[in-house]
């Protein structure tokens, strides 16, 4: 078995569940939770697709974190490597725009995932290690995060990170754009949304794909949410359009995308350094029409909600 194990933050998304314009004095539209977090909801992707997947996170021991842990193990995720810890839950408050895109505040002081501990070594069943969102900024799980991305890729694991960009939450914007530069000979598949890419090439310390690539990055994949996305290599870019869907939200598409090219490179059977650099333009290119299916469907109902493998069209 050849398993995927996505390291970062779960916590709990309060919804809006109405859209209330500016200056309307209108009542204060009814809150509504749901798990999620960038980590937590890209892990829920892969154990809806059947890919072999576990979650290694700090997650509290209040009732929120409970709930937590039955929604990854009822998709199919393995809990062996998450800890528990008496930290309450970080939040996250979610306004939905017109356009259905979501917008974020956070409560993350003192909360349980940012304090994770190292877990040692990992199994040598594990193939490929993902990272990213407000797991590698918030400290002190943000060192351990990066230690551990640093670790697998010295132990020969393929390494993804999807930084999925909360500018909220980030106190100084070149300090994060030199330590990501720093991440990227030791990360293969990076993905990331327009936005965030335009955050990482703006400022003193900004780069882009191609700097990536020639720092040792295999692939770069960008979203550009009802325009689809691209796979940037060495050799090629692969650019595919997103599917015509009625949009609910927008909230998980970005992780559904992650977990959609994860899954299409364990069905390649490419979850290995080596395999992933030797993928041609079509391989890449079927990578990123399933990808962009998965996240079709996860923005036609509200939340983080990505489908089974048996809700997905067969080509």
């Amino acid at each position: 078995m050849r398993e995927i194990v996505v390291c970062g933050e779960a916590l709990v998304d309060v919804v809006a569940t109405d859209r209330v314009a500016r200056g309307s004095g209108r009542p204060l539209s009814p809150l509504q939770p749901a798990l999620g977090g960038g980590p937590f909801n890209v892990a829920v992707t892969l154990g809806r697709l059947g890919s072999a997947v576990s979650f290694l996170s700090a997650v509290s021991s209040d009732t929120y974190g409970t709930a937590i842990l039955d929604a990854l193990q009822a998709s199919g995720v393995g809990t062996a490597f998450v800890q528990r810890r008496d930290e309450p839950t970080s939040l996250a408050l979610a306004t939905i725009g017109d356009d259905g895109a979501a917008h974020y505040s956070f409560y993350v002081g003192g909360t349980a995932d940012r304090a994770v501990g190292d877990p040692g070594s990992l199994p040598a069943t594990v193939a490929a290690v993902c990272f990213g969102t407000l797991s590698l900024v918030l400290e002190p799980g943000a060192t351990v995060y990066e230690n551990l991305l640093r670790r697998c890729h010295d132990d020969g694991r393929l390494v993804a990170l999807d930084p999925n960009i909360r500018a909220a939450v980030i106190d100084d914007a070149d300090a994060y754009r030199r330590r990501f530069r720093a991440w990227m000979p030791f990360v293969d598949v990076v993905k990331l949304s327009d936005e965030d890419a335009a955050f990482l090439a703006s400022g003193t310390d900004g780069s882009g794909a191609q700097d990536w690539i020639d720092n040792g990055v295999t692939a770069v994949v960008t979203t550009a949410g009802a325009d689809g996305l691209s796979i940037r290599t060495a050799g090629d870019t692969v650019t595919v359009s997103a599917p015509e869907v009625d949009v609910v939200d927008t909230i998980g598409a970005g992780d559904s995308i992650m977990g959609g090219v994860l899954h299409g490179l364990d069905r390649l059977g490419a979850l290995t350094p080596a395999a992933v650099g030797s993928l041609g333009s079509e391989q890449w290119r079927s990578v990123a029409e399933f990808a962009v299916h998965v996240a079709a469907v996860t923005v036609t109902r509200p939340g983080a909600d990505p489908p089974w493998a048996s809700e997905l069209r067969s080509d």
